[in-house]
């Protein structure tokens, strides 16, 4: 019975492990904080906003940034000296040992101390400052936030920023993470966030399932979407690009509203454009034959910005469908030069491509989009 006890007893571990990850992950944050404590500053974004780090961190946590800031460049081959240069060298050799060896002794002596005390290397050298363009102050904060710490608060606001950001610096995990954020944080009041986002990162190819993402919300939820405040800040190809979606579950007149809601505050920033000119921009995309007849008259035509052919074509359909030509439902889509939106990335391997365009975009009204 004593020998099972005693076994029991040499059966359990003699050690016991403790963990303070939270408390870690304060002080790395602190860490990053202090300039003085750190020997590397990013000046990140067009407004050249410093970010600091600690090279060590950054390099032991991704391999893109330990090629960056520790690679050393390629050597360069020596030049071999001419007949010229060598009788040179042999007569300053020459002429200098005499020279030598006086300071050969005073070397000899402080040979002891010299091996104790390592070569310093220059303060400037000890420090870098490194420019980044690609991303945004606030996405780039939060990565090395990340880095240092592993935890970092997602935002709708910063989250495509960052998703591309922890791909391009090859952080998996953290990529993976905001992919799995992106269901849950697609609603009504984010969708127009994500995609103003979704223009600054457009070349990245994590932005293209995101940005599907969101299109497909819109398009389920087109009617409230389109009276969101924050819809008026989305760039105008973005807008005739929702507008113009076959897959939008809006009516009409809503449509109608939101262009002019839009019009009304790009005019507001921009006092020399005629809202008619703005509104000729995003007509084609809305079919007012579907609008009925009361609010047409009541709502639409009063505002003289719907040229009167338009309407009446638009009231003779609802009258008798046969009487009209379902060409002329609708103004002529006119072909112009567009901007693209474009998810494809230059580094996606399988060269995929989903391309968000409109016909025609352009942030400046032309005195083209006016019809008679």
């Amino acid at each position: 019975m004593r020998s099972g006890a005693l076994a029991a007893m040499e059966a359990q571990p003699d050690l016991s492990t403790f963990e303070n990850k939270s408390g870690l992950a304060e002080d790395m944050k602190f860490l990053a904080s202090m300039p003085e404590l750190c020997d590397v500053t990013f000046l990140v974004g067009d407004t050249r906003e410093p970010v600091c780090a600690v090279k060590a961190v950054l390099a032991a946590r991704s391999r893109v940034f330990q090629k960056m800031l520790y690679q050393a460049p390629s050597p360069q081959r020596k030049k071999e000296p001419g007949p010229r240069e060598n009788k040179l060298r042999l007569f300053l050799k020459r002429s200098s040992e005499p020279l030598l060896n006086l300071q050969n002794a005073a070397q000899q002596r402080s040979s002891f101390a010299q091996q104790l005390a390592p070569i310093q290397e220059p303060s400037a050298q000890q420090h870098q400052t490194l420019i980044i363009e690609e991303f945004e102050p606030d996405v780039f904060r939060q990565l090395i936030e990340y880095i240092h710490t592993g935890c970092v608060t997602l935002q709708p606001r910063t989250l495509l920023g960052v998703m591309n950001a922890a791909d391009y610096y090859g952080l998996d995990e953290l990529r993976r993470a905001c992919a799995g954020f992106v269901q849950c944080c697609i609603t009504v009041d984010t969708v127009c966030a994500l995609l103003a986002s979704a223009e600054r990162y457009i070349q990245y190819k994590c932005t293209k399932s995101l940005v599907q993402k969101v299109l497909e919300f819109v398009d389920e939820h087109g009617n409230e979407v389109l009276n969101l405040g924050s819809f008026t800040l989305l760039p105008q190809h973005v807008v005739r690009l929702i507008l113009a979606r076959d897959e939008l579950r809006a009516d009409e007149f809503t449509k109608f509203q939101a262009a002019l809601m839009w019009g009304k505050k790009f005019c507001d920033t921009n006092q020399n454009t005629s809202l008619k000119d703005v509104i000729g921009n995003f007509l084609e995309y809305i079919q007012f034959h579907r609008i009925p007849a009361n609010v047409l008259m009541r709502e639409v035509h009063p505002l003289g910005l719907v040229p009167y052919s338009i309407i009446m074509n638009a009231l003779a359909y609802q009258a008798d469908p046969a009487s009209v030509d379902p060409g002329k439902l609708s103004p002529a889509r006119i072909r112009r030069a567009g901007r693209s939106m474009s998810v494809q990335s230059s580094m996606d391997p399988y060269g995929s491509n989903t391309t968000l365009s409109s016909t025609g975009s352009s942030d400046v009204p032309s005195s083209d989009s006016r019809h008679n």
